[in-house]
């Protein structure tokens, strides 16, 4: 695990101040560039689904053309999940005050209801990043990630959980908010206020995908079928990989709650910047990523449209290593495989290692001279 300089108090508050600077001097740009680029990205998406649904619809007992036709479908779905629907709700195009793209009317193409997303994910987890007992997407209530969390014999199936959780990710997400894991610990009652919504939204996207598409493709309605189920896996492993590649590396580190207390600005920002981890990769990658590839950006500017995190990168890292910080990115497969090793490794008794060092961030958080933060 790469270290990380200790800081003073006055140092991460000063850290905190240039990335302010930062964002104030992105967000001064902000504007018809950024609506066009969204706009453009939209029209991209809906290019890729109008083709595939009429390849599937037309000649979806071709082989040849039921691949084109589901690959385009999941490009699309990918699109619409990642640089459109995740972007939009976070309020990064909120300006442009047009239903189609604010935060708050936009409805996604996915099994999620998205009042339940905004809250679980916008709040909770942009609020509280990796602090175990408060970060609900820290295993999204299924893996063990941290030796914060008393092992358990069922954690042993966790790759096996992680798997399944990869193909069925937007049922995942869609029951995220409700919980799932308090109500079998009876921590807390489910009531029907909180299920109908996400039910609702759960049976009218598995309706549009696999009854209505089918039902309207006559004799081919089983190639539409098979197409949407393929795309929506499609859409389904790469969402859930590119997240987890952004939280769950190595070198991406988990916090308890007592460091955290009266936390200040620049700290708040030492820790996003100390639980995430990005992605290299070219322009069309970070696109089908919705720039979630540059997660430490997002992480620090969530509200700020993703495109421009890229001109943002340089200017971050560079105040990283000014401060003596890591700034953690690789590669896909790098990165990727750390995620599994780290998935696999809390499957097991932490009796098998010993104390790790992935999880806790002892050092950068905490002032030196042991100066206390304060908010």
């Amino acid at each position: 695990m790469k270290t990380n300089r200790k800081l003073s108090k006055e140092e991460i508050e000063s850290f905190g101040a240039e990335l302010d600077a930062v964002r104030a001097e992105t967000l001064a740009k902000v504007g018809e560039e950024d609506a066009k680029y969204i706009r453009d990205i939209i029209q991209l998406c809906r290019d890729y689904e109008l083709l595939g649904r009429e390849l599937l619809k037309a000649e979806g007992q071709n082989p040849a053309a039921w691949l084109k036709g589901t690959w385009s479908l999941g490009i699309a779905k990918i699109l619409e999940n990642m640089e459109i629907g995740h972007n939009i709700m976070h309020g990064q195009y909120d300006f442009m005050n047009d239903p189609e793209t604010h935060s708050q009317t936009y409805e996604w193409d996915t099994a999620s209801h998205s009042d339940g997303w905004r809250h679980s994910h916008n709040y909770l987890h942009h609020t509280y990043t990796n602090i175990v007992g408060k970060d609900r997407d820290l295993g999204y209530g299924i893996l063990r990630l941290t030796d914060d969390e008393p092992w358990k014999p069922h954690h042993l199936l966790q790759p096996i959980s992680n798997t399944a959780l990869s193909l069925l990710f937007e049922y995942g997400v869609a029951l995220h908010d409700l919980e799932t894991d308090r109500i079998k610990d009876g921590e807390k009652e489910l009531t029907l206020e909180e299920l109908v919504p996400v039910l609702k939204k759960i049976f009218a996207q598995a309706a549009k995908d696999y009854l209505y598409f089918p039902a309207t493709a006559g004799l081919n309605a089983i190639p539409v079928l098979t197409g949407n189920v393929a795309a929506n896996l499609m859409r389904n492993v790469w969402a859930h990989a590119i997240i987890f590649c952004g939280h769950f590396t190595s070198d991406a580190e988990t916090f308890k709650q007592e460091e955290v207390i009266d936390e200040s600005r620049g700290a708040w920002y030492l820790r996003q910047l100390k639980g995430s981890s990005n992605l290299t990769g070219d322009w069309w990658f970070h696109i089908l990523t919705g720039n979630l590839s540059h997660q430490i950006e997002h992480h620090l500017f969530p509200d700020i449209p993703a495109w421009r995190y890229a001109e943002m990168a340089p200017k971050v890292r560079a105040i990283c290593e000014k401060y003596g910080q890591h700034y953690n990115t690789g590669s896909f497969v790098k990165q990727y495989g750390e995620v599994l090793k780290r998935i696999f490794r809390y499957s097991l008794p932490d009796s098998l290692f010993g104390k790790n060092s992935l999880t806790i961030a002892q050092s950068a958080l905490r002032p030196a001279q042991g100066d206390a933060l304060t908010g």
